[in-house]
């Protein structure tokens, strides 16, 4: 018998694993893909993610990966450009944007040398209960064999579409309508910092990832799926176009190395985090538009905040629940301005946040906390202070 069983192992569920296994826990990875493998990613990570990776150890790797270095973020919207960047976390202000077939797998490894138990190609197909309680899983192996193991706690990293979500019957407590759609592929001979431009009904990234190659992404309203799924490649270097003719001379002037990717199905949601055996990590409890590329950064905050509250109560039942309670309540604490933000930025309409960031042109201090309510180096409360609504008065 296991303590824990994490199902998932990509960005929330390895770091979870390993954090486990430190406090000295028996923990079971499982991992339907086998790594590297790609998957849907906005890619970027953010000041807070970074602090996290060098405090695990995991750091050094992804710089050895060839994943080149950002220090420094541009945005240009209606009327304004801010250069600049976030403040510094930990003493960490570079930042990065991997590939996830080269991040996950270093996560992964990082799990393993932790002590973690890790199994890939292994789809669960099910939860073990007795009564209402959880008290295992079961899955198919790689050679399609069934098999059952039982853990004090399962932790359901298993996604969006998270099966131990749907089987404990863990329903939304926060909710709202799908607000953007995404494309993007991957560019050699495109050179790009760490690129943001906005424009009504437009939002557009590029961004520097390993083998040289940049990564453009493009977003659009969700009133607009239907249409830009049936011709994408059209839609998608119309929109960098109008978006932002200079990117689109720098795309015009390279190559496309790989398919179009893309979704339309970005849900916005709080779920029930937690309940007798089972507790639910990363986009299986919170989700939100990938446009402020804040998910991978999220999975780190919240592995680290579940490990951190269950400590060494896992085998006292009563101190077990009241951490996982706590654990849930931090969700709320942490993530709701964020998810707030998000939902505003994807809404794809510029113009009152413009009018704002155009009083801040000459403001450097200003920018830079500005670029760092979005990476979470700066709290809301933090950035909106006096300094700044004397500025705004100013103005």
């Amino acid at each position: 018998m296991y303590d824990v069983i994490v199902i998932g192992a990509r960005c929330a569920g390895s770091p979870a694993a390993m954090l486990f296994a430190q406090q000295g826990y028996r923990v079971l990875l499982l991992e339907k893909a086998r790594f590297p493998q790609d998957t849907l990613s906005s890619h970027y990570i953010h000041q807070p993610g970074i602090s996290l990776l060098g405090r695990w150890g995991l750091l050094d790797e992804l710089r050895a990966a060839g994943c080149p270095p950002i220090d420094r973020e541009s945005y240009e919207g209606p009327g304004v450009r801010l250069d600049g960047f976030s403040l510094p976390v930990d003493g960490h202000r570079t930042t990065y944007a991997p590939r996830r077939f080269v991040l996950d797998p270093i996560l992964a490894a990082g799990a393993v040398a932790a002590g973690v138990e890790f199994r890939e190609s292994c789809a669960v197909t099910d939860l073990v209960f007795d009564d209402d309680r959880v008290v295992g899983v079961r899955y198919t192996t790689p050679g399609g064999a069934e098999a059952t193991d039982r853990a004090r706690l399962v932790v359901g990293a298993d996604g969006m579409r998270s099966l131990v979500a749907r089987k404990v019957g863990a329903g939304n407590v926060v909710e709202h309508p799908r607000m953007s759609c995404v494309y993007y592929s991957y560019w050699a001979g495109v050179p790009a910092g760490f690129e943001v431009y906005e424009r009504p009904g437009r939002w557009m990234v590029a961004a520097p990832t390993n083998d040289d190659l940049t990564l453009i992404m493009t977003y659009f309203p969700q009133d607009e799926f239907s249409e830009v799924r049936k011709e994408v490649e059209p839609a998608y270097l119309e929109a960098v176009r109008s978006t932002s003719p200079e990117l689109y001379e720098r795309m015009s002037a390279g190559e496309r190395v790989e398919q179009m990717y893309g979704t339309g199905h970005q849900e916005n949601y709080f779920r029930k985090a937690y309940g007798p055996g089972w507790v639910l990590l990363g986009d299986a409890v919170h989700h939100k538009d990938s446009i402020t590329a804040r998910g991978i950064t999220d999975a780190f905050i919240q592995a680290r905040s579940l490990t951190e509250h269950i400590g060494e109560r896992l085998h006292d039942p009563a101190a077990l629940d009241e951490a996982l309670k706590r654990y849930e309540e931090d969700l709320e604490d942490t993530f709701s301005d964020v998810y707030q933000g998000a939902l505003n930025v994807a809404e794809l309409k510029p113009e009152g946040r413009t009018e704002m960031l155009r009083k801040l042109v000459g403001h450097q201090e200003l920018i830079d906390r500005f670029f760092s309510t979005v990476s979470g180096a700066c709290s809301f409360d933090d950035f909106y202070n006096a300094e700044l609504l004397a500025v705004l008065d100013q103005n």
